[in-house]
């Protein structure tokens, strides 16, 4: 595959109270895309706060001192923009797209979202009903649950095994005076991230986020994270209603920042991140084991996992499970072809051109560069990235972390009397 050239223009101005701004122009382009980035998530609360940072990003969107929730969703629709944002565990996000025309507008509405919230009493009482069907949404589903339970032990009495969206308890337990302490205790210049991209100029930018987030006194720095430990605990959870049961397997893997993380991608690709991956062509097609079977990479600034599902019958778990293992063998042990090899490099630069076409997508990028490594990376660079990793590098990773001792697995649901032990994790 040609290497795509690709010249990133990218302008940086840090006001005085420590508000980081980042644009990127893409002069190709109409519209314009903006986010408001909280460098902390979920991982930053307290066991009686977990659920906090989500129900605040919810709360924002419930009015300001200047505008009802409908005004906002009227001033939105109104210059035919969106108006969106999500909570991970490392950071919170509010984001706008909007034509270029109407960027004065859109910035106007998004920074008075994120700087002036209302926080009425009557509204939060009323969020909370609203985030608890959410989480009985959630909990309904089985894939997202076992994923839970998986991370709930997995980082097990580190806020990186807590629920994004918190518990019955916790969410029960907000009120205006927690909300206001950890607002103000979070959303503080140092804390926050603006980055944009589009058809724009940075000046323009600057002069209007000057006006609204220069404004905003210091604060002390947030405390360091502490850096979890993982472990490798078995878990069954009955569950009678499910017709499948549901497994879910996983080893450590480098942090966000590694220096081989682009190793662990292909690594992930070829195990299971496609149609032509190990996992789909032998536990779906060739076995007729599961319908949805896939790894993925949960990775954080300072820990990692690689894990993968599978939905299954009760009586062909222990083939599942034993398959999965066989593949981790084989990444370990035999030569890997290059044609596989190949296939996984073109994959995922693929991937990583497409997800960089459009505004929102360059905005977000650019959020993600800075808050986790400090520097921009070309699009050059990610795919020279790629095309270096080598077959031996991916066999020492997959040495490295696919050890018996090493692997946690969750099942949810039937499994008919079975406990996995760690003598049947060998590979």
């Amino acid at each position: 595959m040609p290497i795509a050239q690709d010249v990133r223009t990218i302008e940086t101005t840090v006001f005085d109270n420590g508000v980081c701004l980042i644009t990127e122009p893409m002069s190709h382009v109409r519209s314009v895309s903006v986010g408001v980035w909280i460098r902390s998530g979920s991982r930053l609360e307290s066991p009686p706060e977990n659920g906090i940072s989500h129900f605040i990003e919810h709360m924002l969107f419930k009015g300001t001192r200047q505008r009802s929730a409908e005004d906002l969703a009227r001033a939105v629709d109104s210059i035919g923009g969106n108006l969106d944002a999500f909570t991970s565990k490392e950071l919170v996000g509010y984001n706008t797209k909007v034509l270029d025309e109407h960027l004065p507008r859109a910035f106007d509405i998004l920074s008075d979202l994120v700087l002036n919230p209302a926080f009425r009493e009557e509204d939060i009482e009323k969020e909370k009903g609203v985030i608890l069907e959410e989480l009985k949404m959630e909990t309904d589903n089985p894939e997202y649950l076992v994923h839970e339970i998986f991370c709930s032990n997995f980082w097990k009495g580190h806020p990186l095994g807590q629920p994004i969206l918190g518990t019955r308890e916790t969410i029960g337990s907000f009120n205006r005076q927690m909300i206001d302490s950890y607002y103000g205790r979070i959303y503080v210049p140092a804390n926050i991230l603006l980055t944009a991209a589009g058809n724009l100029s940075h000046r323009q930018i600057v002069d209007l986020a000057r006006e609204r987030f220069e404004p905003l006194a210091t604060a002390a720095p947030l405390p360091a994270p502490v850096q979890p430990e993982t472990h490798a605990r078995l878990v069954t959870r009955g569950k009678k209603a499910l017709e499948q049961t549901h497994l879910c397997l996983g080893v450590p893997c480098y942090p966000l920042p590694h220096e081989k993380r682009f190793v662990c991608y292909v690594l992930n690709t070829m195990l299971g991140g496609g149609m032509s991956s190990r996992l789909f062509q032998n536990i779906r097609e060739r076995q007729g084991l599961a319908y949805s079977v896939f790894s993925e990479l949960n990775l954080y600034r300072d820990s990692g996992a690689l894990m993968v599902y599978a939905g299954t019958s009760a009586e062909s778990a222990p083939k599942v499970v034993s398959a999965v293992l066989q593949e981790f063998s084989s990444l370990k042990c035999e030569p890997i072809p290059d044609e596989e090899l190949r296939r996984a490099k073109d994959h995922l630069k693929g991937s990583l051109m497409l997800g960089l076409e459009s505004t929102s997508s360059r905005m977000a990028n650019l959020a993600r560069q800075e808050l986790f490594f400090g520097r921009f990376f070309s699009l050059d660079d990610l795919l020279d990235s790629v095309e270096r990793v080598t077959a031996e590098e991916v066999r020492d990773v997959a040495r490295a972390f696919f050890d018996s001792r090493q692997i946690a697995v969750t099942v949810l649901g039937k499994l008919n009397g079975h406990k996995f032990t760690r003598t049947e994790l060998a590979c």
